[in-house]
């Protein structure tokens, strides 16, 4: 990587009219204010259908995209939907600073049905779409028909599906293919789309000079097509009930550790196929991103194992990963991908090994650096260059909810003096300025730290349920004055975006 910086933020969080972030306006506005701020980079979360409590990292799909970042106003504007349905999108519009996806799910999904039906008379779009279920033919079938049944169940997990389908015995999957035929059809429609309206957007922050960094969690949920239509894959029993699951080991931020419930995968049986399914799933990914973020990298050394049944992670146990065998497979296959490591937890000499070995860059975060002590590998001076560093993850509080929090009050002092951070300048962008000083060749802020927001505008609070993934920035949020920082910092620090980057695609 060359000396650069970027923005995390999330597409759902985008301020698009219909209540959630979109691939619409907003989107293509947000590549504007980051070309105009010399940034490099734009990093998002995962893309994936999000299940259980929103979470990007519990999708229906390691393959597939979520249905409700397509743009309504898009499908208005080809024709599939009627201006009298525009006038629908105001109905789930909200300015409300949050994602209201109860709202949002049952709205949305009508109208995608709506500008299904209109596909069906439109012969170009029935051809592409033929096209398309050829060219995804690996995962698109299994998927759609996946998601038909699941409406059939009423969205319960495919657990507790009739025992046939359940065990995909072929009687029923030829019963349930005929008898859902319409709504498979439909899903095809919507991944067709979603993926329209992506690369019609990727294409537009490409020829701005932006990359795009996307991010994949290692596991996928136990409730997604994956599980169900390669049970072989994962570590289940003979009911399709996973018989460990993964998390993480207790530390000092949770005594209980984390139970994230995910099945482990098999490595054997994986490693016997000559890693073909991780094959297709980067391969996958580096159509979508131009870089990689693999969320808990270290989890192909050694992973957290936790019988199936447990109330908490404590009485896990560290099992062995795939180790370097599954990247030299997938860049046998797939050439050099561009790989960010997140070797963030629990980290061995093993894991610091592998990561080595493959050449990714690590990830820093400077919310772990201000131990009193001073001792922290996550320092600005101690950032080495070919990593990645950031205030803070998703994961992580934002910078001022970090300031405000009193557990951290001798660390803040810490950062006050390492930083000579002052009022004046303002305490987040003293922490932006010291983040992009780092020697990482990359450095990353989060929109909600460019904002200086608290910690209501945090994304997620691992191992909760209830209040995450729904941070929505406001319309009028982006300022002259926030893109006047933002050069100033990327040029005084050598990150500045190449300045010859032309606008080749149209919005």
């Amino acid at each position: 990587m060359n000396r650069a910086s970027g923005i995390l933020m999330h597409i759902t969080s985008l301020p698009q009219e219909e209540g959630i972030g979109t691939f619409g306006s907003k989107a293509y506005e947000f590549a504007d204010f980051l070309k105009a701020s010399d940034q490099t980079y734009w990093q998002i979360l995962p893309l994936g259908p999000v299940g259980y409590g929103n979470s990007p990292y519990q999708a229906f799909s390691a393959f597939a995209g979520n249905p409700y970042m397509i743009d309504l106003q898009k499908l208005v504007d080809d024709g599939l939907l009627s201006k009298e349905e525009d006038i629908i999108l105001d109905k789930i519009g909200t300015d409300s600073g949050k994602v209201g996806f109860d709202t949002i799910t049952p709205l949305k999904l009508n109208l995608l049905h709506k500008a299904y039906e209109a596909s069906k008379k439109d012969k170009n779009i029935k051809e592409e779409i033929e096209v398309f279920k050829e060219e995804n033919a690996n995962w698109l079938a299994d998927y759609s028909l996946f998601m038909a049944i699941k409406d059939e169940f009423n969205q319960v997990s495919w657990q507790l599906w009739d025992k046939p389908i359940k065990c995909r015995e072929q009687a029923a999957l030829d019963e349930y293919k005929v008898k859902l035929e319409d709504e498979v059809e439909f899903w095809n429609f919507v991944q067709y789309e979603f993926s329209k309206q992506w690369h019609e957007l990727k294409a537009y922050v490409n020829s701005l000079g932006i990359k795009i960094i996307g991010d994949i969690p290692i596991y996928v949920s136990a409730d997604s097509s994956d599980t169900w239509a390669q049970p072989e894959l994962f570590k289940l029993d003979e009911d399709c009930q996973p018989i460990t699951v993964a998390g993480c080991p207790p530390d000092a931020f949770t005594e209980d550790g984390q139970l994230w419930g995910n099945p482990i995968y098999d490595w054997d049986y994986i490693d016997a196929t000559n890693y073909k399914w991780w094959i297709e799933r980067m391969k996958q990914n580096a159509k979508l991103y131009d870089m990689i973020r693999i969320d808990h990298f270290r989890g192909f050394e050694s992973f957290w194992e936790v019988p199936f049944g447990e109330e908490t992670a404590k009485n896990g146990k560290w099992t062995k990963g795939p180790g370097f065998k599954l990247f030299k497979a997938i860049n046998k296959e797939l050439g050099n991908i561009a790989i960010i490591a997140e070797d963030l937890g629990f980290i061995t000499d093993e894991v610091i090994e592998l990561r080595d070995k493959t050449g990714y860059p690590g990830m820093k975060i400077l919310e772990f650096a201000f131990d009193p002590k001073g001792e922290s590998e996550h320092l600005p001076h101690n950032c080495n260059k070919d990593s990645v560093a950031y205030l803070g993850t998703h994961d992580n509080e934002t910078i001022v909810g970090w300031m405000e929090s009193p557990v951290n009050k001798k660390a803040f002092a810490f950062a006050k003096r390492y930083l000579r951070l002052t009022k004046k300048e303002g305490y987040a962008w003293g922490f932006i300025r010291g983040l992009w000083s780092t020697p990482s060749n990359l450095a990353v802020a989060q929109m909600q730290d460019i904002l200086e927001l608290d910690n209501s505008a945090r994304m997620n609070i691992p191992s909760t349920v209830g209040d995450n993934w729904n941070w929505k920035m406001k319309k009028d949020a982006l300022t002259g004055d926030i893109v006047k920082k933002l050069k100033r910092l990327t040029k005084t620090y050598g990150r500045k975006v190449d300045k010859d980057a032309k606008r080749s695609v149209k919005k």
